[in-house]
């Protein structure tokens, strides 16, 4: 995994936070630190997008983003626990893996 991908999976764990944030700050310190995992997120992904196909990197940062916050509220808030949100948190991260091996593929064609 290169740099980019790596950006973007930071820049996943970031939105994690964010959406978070925005569901549970209760006070400016939390309300700051919501604003500061937007803005890093966001910079990653824009920073990264100059370098991998937008589409693919928004696609994957989005995937991984909901995962993280489905998985987070789970363990960190006592979220229920279905086995179809489970298996469709699953077939979200392979279709995440997809498009990243598939965009891999493909600039190892164009620089081939």
């Amino acid at each position: 995994m290169n740099k980019a991908w790596i950006s973007v999976v930071i820049a996943a764990i970031f939105e994690v936070g964010w959406v978070i944030g925005l569901k549970h700050a209760g006070n400016y310190w939390e309300w700051g630190g919501t604003i500061i995992a937007i803005f890093i997120s966001f910079y990653l992904m824009i920073m990264v997008s100059r370098s991998l196909p937008v589409g693919t990197v928004y696609a994957v940062f989005v995937g991984l983003g909901t995962a993280g916050t489905v998985i987070a509220e789970i363990l960190l808030f006592d979220a229920k626990v279905h086995v179809s949100k489970i298996a469709l948190i699953l077939l979200l991260l392979i279709g995440v893996m997809g498009l990243k091996l598939l965009s891999q593929e493909k600039g190892e064609a164009r620089n081939g």
